[in-house]
């Protein structure tokens, strides 16, 4: 690479890391972010209840940033079982009672109150569909619906897809909460249902190469 290319601008959307390598600029330079950027951000995964935990996260995240969520996930891991579904939905008023009280994490009420009750309907959709993982990857947007370049501009433009849209109604109906279509956008973006590192971040191919890996539960 040319060294007087470190002396541009980075495009629109990205920056450029200590390493020299452009990445999205939404990860701001800190350490734990560029890493969570670098590392889980945007891979595929079936796995039920690292699905459900990010459903949930996402929901705590609502009106934050996400790296609050992501300098506290240990401790919500800690007091909600590692997120396993299972253990979750048996949780009472009492664990709730005792959750409301820890600093470490967002002290809200009716999030935590959701996560129970959506570890509940994540259940009831593994008993109807065989996992969770095979509902909620049924509502991935075709190719037809993703733009060509994923930009920055593209990706202000649009906080919410359709396909947002239709997984959040579904989980609506189900019974799920805190799930609405910009909270779903954020899950679909962080667990690779698309590829929205923008075009030019380091990491956009290496994304793509493990979504083409992947084979969606059927």
């Amino acid at each position: 690479m040319d060294p007087s290319m470190h002396d541009a601008p980075p495009p629109d959307g990205l920056i450029r890391g200590p390493d020299g390598r452009l990445r999205c600029a939404w990860h701001g330079g800190d350490d734990l972010y560029r890493r969570y950027h670098d590392a889980e951000w945007g891979r595929p995964t079936d796995d039920d209840d690292r699905l459900y935990e990010k459903l949930c996260l996402e929901g705590f995240q609502a009106g934050l940033s996400w790296l609050t969520i992501l300098r506290k996930r240990e401790a919500f891991r800690e007091l909600f079982h590692g997120f396993a579904i299972a253990r979750v939905a048996a949780m009472d008023e009492a664990d709730v009672e005792r959750i409301v009280l820890d600093a470490r994490i967002i002290r809200h009420r009716g999030k935590i109150v959701s996560a129970i009750n959506n570890a509940r309907r994540a259940d009831a959709l593994r008993t109807e569909h065989g996992s969770l993982a095979r509902f909620l990857w049924r509502h991935a947007p075709d190719a037809d619906e993703r733009p060509a370049t994923v930009t920055a501009e593209w990706l202000r433009a649009n906080p919410v897809t359709p396909a947002s849209t239709r997984l959040s109604k579904a989980l609506k109906k189900a019974g799920f909460t805190f799930v609405g279509p910009t909270t779903v956008y954020a899950f679909m973006q962080s667990l690779g249902f698309v590829n929205d590192h923008i075009d030019g971040c380091c990491m956009r191919d290496d994304c793509q190469t493990a979504r083409d890996a992947f084979t969606a539960p059927g």
